[in-house]
């Protein structure tokens, strides 16, 4: 369906001329999309004769460990139904390809497959007989064979300074494997049949789509990796990609959706999907560092993407933002291996929980003490039980030591039970349940029960399994293998250049395709055939030439809306924490104006030592801490503790899996008197 670009039309440079348009609905398959806006949308494209595509993302770890383990779909399966209806529609109508990567949530071959048949079951619905879709799937299932063998030879590390080392233990555990492709398999996929519909990916980068179809039409050479202009071409796809995969987050308001129109050098102009919201060159640039590590430099399959010297340039109608400068370092140029990252999981045992308050303000002002009478008491009542359990309390609402208990004083509390079995998770959630109920306590006058509870009809819930991530590492690989591997097998030479017989050693494929005509329509009727009109998208005419000029945005000294700022919150636009994959918590504070920033950043109120202080750690554990000026943001990236010690996200006593609540330690930062003089 795609037709790749010839380097030169009507005279005009091919770096000036679009590339492709590329439309995300929606930040992830399943959550729903607005349909009306993408036809308008996709009309408006399509119409400009210049390649379009529908292309989004579909999976994350960022909901926790569960995906992986246990092999659950990260949204129902009705939700995946219902969005892909709407789109295999508009591929139908539009003549577009529909291109997303991690089936499922978790891109396990298992949700590949799930995703494929969905999309067989559509095609056969009653009023979709005119559906023909050549269907790739791409799978990046990994074996752990694989994994021990480079394990045994040096070539696994961790995925950051936060993760632990990998053991045969966690390779043993792991319920499956899978890798986060690069765009090279679905790249291989595009070249090797290129009369697709829609590619189904297994686990990728998530920007690896987007860099696929930028590279497929532009014909990037990437084994050129040394070239400037591909570094510039190839760090712009990514950029892009990084943006677009989170959908119209990088707009303000957050739109459902962004279109990109991209451009062969690798710059690309972003627009957002809703007619109401806008981007700006600090929306934009502010999003290239969500749930990074680092704003600056974001690695990724075989290299890394530097933004910087990377520019944001408003345009005028206000809404559109142009960005250039973007780069991508490949690790070939310092003589590295390719790495893919490893993502893994296991189950840990079961889980069992119940739920209540507490609003007897004498219980509320020793709770600490019942709580842990209650802990003896499950510890007492379990002393002969086979098998092993942990159990702890989530309590909410329950005033420090500074705040007067009143009346109307309550704690929201949890009890959470994990064990071997769900038979004894059970068993120990009851027992603590009967402790807080019927616990004695000091000057104790409620006799009659000290918990209230029954919310859903259920005295303790049964949660099932209880899952862990296992593996988020990086694996070296051999040359070649970041590709798709279209024959049976690989021969790949040993050291020595033969093995044990004096052969060349046979590996096995790292990332496969199947390839599916799904439906039965007739696949010989005419497709869309363009105006050769030139349309306006974005500020630019299909033929390249550029419609106007851009604009100047104002950077006044706007306090963010305070007259008399006292905290940090009261001074920043955004104040924002995330998690960085399963072992970091990011966190970001963007101000409105340059001049804010500025005066923030020439304060020293923020530095590691203040991320140190706010979140009680030592200073050597903070994983980055700086300043980000294209985004007039600062960011600081910590490691994810939990009871005190660094765990990995979801699990047992997950309280906040995104990370999303931990950012207001820097909300409540007290401003230095010079800062509030200087303001106000």
């Amino acid at each position: 369906m795609p037709i790749a670009i010839s380097n030169h039309a009507n005279g005009v440079d091919a770096d000036s001329m679009p590339l492709c348009n590329m439309l995300t609905p929606v930040g992830m398959l399943g959550y729903g999309l607005n349909e009306d806006e993408t036809i308008e949308a996709l009309s408006r494209l399509v119409a400009t004769g210049i390649p379009t595509a529908l292309i989004l993302d579909s999976g994350s770890t960022d909901s926790g460990p569960d995906r992986l383990a246990q092999g659950i779909m990260g949204c129902p399966r009705s939700a995946y139904v219902r969005d892909l209806r709407k789109l295999l529609k508009l591929v139908h109508n539009f003549h577009v390809p529909l291109i997303f990567s991690s089936a499922g949530g978790d891109g396990s071959d298992e949700h590949v497959r799930e995703i494929v048949d969905i999309i067989e079951e559509i095609t056969a619905e009653e009023g979709n007989a005119a559906y023909s879709f050549k269907t790739l799937a791409i799978f990046s299932g990994i074996d752990k064979a694989v994994v021990r063998e480079r394990l045994s030879a040096g070539a696994v590390t961790g995925c950051g300074a936060c993760v632990p080392p990998l053991t045969e233990e966690d390779i043993d555990a792991s319920t499956r494997i899978v890798s986060q492709m690069g765009p090279e398999p679905f790249i291989d996929a595009m070249h090797a049949t290129p009369d697709f519909d829609v590619i189904v990916g297994g686990r990728a980068y998530d920007p690896s789509p987007y860099v696929a179809y930028c590279c497929y039409l532009s014909g990037l050479q990437i084994d050129d990796w040394s070239s400037p202009v591909v570094q510039r071409q190839f760090g712009g796809f990514t950029h892009v990609g990084k943006i677009m995969e989170c959908g119209g987050t990088c707009a303000e308001p957050k739109s459902h959706g962004v279109i990109a129109t991209v451009f062969k050098n690798g710059e690309f102009v972003l627009e957002p999907l809703t007619s109401t919201a806008r981007c700006t060159p600090v929306s934009v640039a502010a999003h290239t560092m969500y749930e990074k590590s680092r704003p600056d430099l974001l690695h990724g399959p075989g290299g890394y993407l530097d933004l910087n010297v990377a520019t944001y340039e408003q345009l005028e109608d206000q809404r559109s933002i142009r960005v250039r400068g973007s780069m991508f370092h490949f690790l070939k140029e310092s003589e590295k291996p390719y790495q893919i990252k490893l993502e893994a999981a296991s189950i840990i045992g079961y889980r069992t929980m119940f739920m209540g308050s507490v609003r007897d303000p004498i219980l509320i002002q020793q709770f600490d003490s019942l709580s842990s009478l209650v802990k003896e008491y499950v510890a007492s009542q379990h002393s002969h039980a086979t098998g092993e359990y942990e159990f702890d309390f989530h309590l909410y609402g329950k005033p420090d030591e500074n705040t007067p208990i009143t009346q109307s004083s309550e704690i929201f509390l949890i009890g959470e039970a994990l064990a071997s079995s769900q038979e004894l998770a059970t068993s120990v959630a009851a027992t603590a349940r009967i402790g807080i109920i019927h616990g004695s306590y000091p000057g104790q006058k409620a006799t009659s029960g000290n918990f209230a509870f029954g919310i859903g009809g259920k005295s303790v819930i049964e949660l099932g399994p209880c899952s862990k991530f296992s593996m988020y590492h990086l694996m070296d690989l051999e040359d070649g293998e970041e590709h798709l591997a279209l024959d049976e097998d690989v021969s790949t030479p040993v050291q020595n250049g033969v093995n044990g017989n004096g052969t060349h050693k046979q590996r096995k494929r790292l990332f496969t395709q199947s390839v599916s005509l799904l439906g039965k329509g007739d696949r010989t009727s005419p497709k869309h055939i363009a105006s050769t009109i030139p349309t306006v998208l974005n500020g630019f005419k299909s033929n390249g030439e550029k419609t106007f000029t851009p604009a100047r945005v104002s950077n006044g000294s706007k306090s963010n809306g305070h007259s008399n700022p006292s905290i940090l919150g009261d001074l920043a636009k955004v104040v924002r924490s995330k998690n960085a994959g399963p072992y970091e918590i990011t966190f970001d504070l963007i101000f409105e104006t340059r001049d804010t920033y500025l005066k923030v950043k020439e304060s020293g109120l923020l530095s590691k030592k203040a991320i140190a202080s706010a979140y009680k750690m030592p200073e050597s554990d903070i994983v980055w801490c700086g300043f980000f000026d294209p985004a007039q943001a600062f960011k600081a990236t910590i490691p994810r503790i939990r009871a005190g010690k660094r765990t990995p996200g979801g699990g047992f006593m997950e309280n906040d899996v995104h990370g999303s609540q931990q950012h207001l330690e820097l909300v409540n930062l007290k401003l230095p008197d010079e800062i509030v003089a200087a303001l106000v």
